[in-house]
């Protein structure tokens, strides 16, 4: 079983380096669906993450479509949407397969006729929408893929410190 973050059309160099973080220290794979609003090269991306891009396992898409067609499961595909009605800790996340969590651009969201084609694979973070539009892109990202990882036991992360706490005292 392999998780997945997917971004879809990614404007800011600072969530997607965040994000790819959080795909390193996670084993998590991350995907990108072009058009990207930066160059992965960018200066801003390496201040944001870039150190860690040889420690993820990065795949690009062309468009929505082609990432669709590499799911091997839709039932497996979650899509991260404020206007879901489904939460996303009432999902189950142990189910054999690998999980996708696609989140959308960060300015628009995802397409509204692709989201009308899926309602039954999005899901929600619960937030307050009358004080802000959204929650943050990598934060959202960060949210979704602990908690589908706390339900797979955190598999094959490490369980223990390497700081020595105990010479604290």
């Amino acid at each position: 079983m392999t998780n997945h973050i997917v971004l879809f059309e990614p404007l800011f160099p600072a969530n997607t380096g965040n994000i790819a973080r959080t795909c390193a220290g996670t084993n998590t794979v991350l995907h990108l669906i072009k058009p990207l609003g930066f160059s992965t090269d960018d200066k801003h991306m390496r201040r944001a993450g870039l150190d860690y891009w040889d420690k993820v396992k990065v795949v690009y898409h062309d468009d929505l479509p082609s990432f669709i067609q590499t799911v091997p499961d839709l039932k497996h595909l979650y899509i991260v949407s404020k206007f879901a009605t489904r939460d996303y800790t009432d999902v189950d996340y142990t189910e054999s397969g690998d999980h996708y969590f696609l989140f959308g651009k960060e300015t628009t969201g995802l397409p509204e006729p692709f989201m009308r084609k899926y309602p039954e694979l999005a899901i929600r973070i619960p937030q307050n929408d009358q004080n802000i539009r959204a929650l943050n892109l990598s934060n959202s990202a960060a949210i979704i893929i602990y908690e589908a990882l706390r339900q797979q036991s955190f598999p094959n992360l490490a369980r223990t410190h390497r700081y020595p706490f105990d010479k604290l005292k």
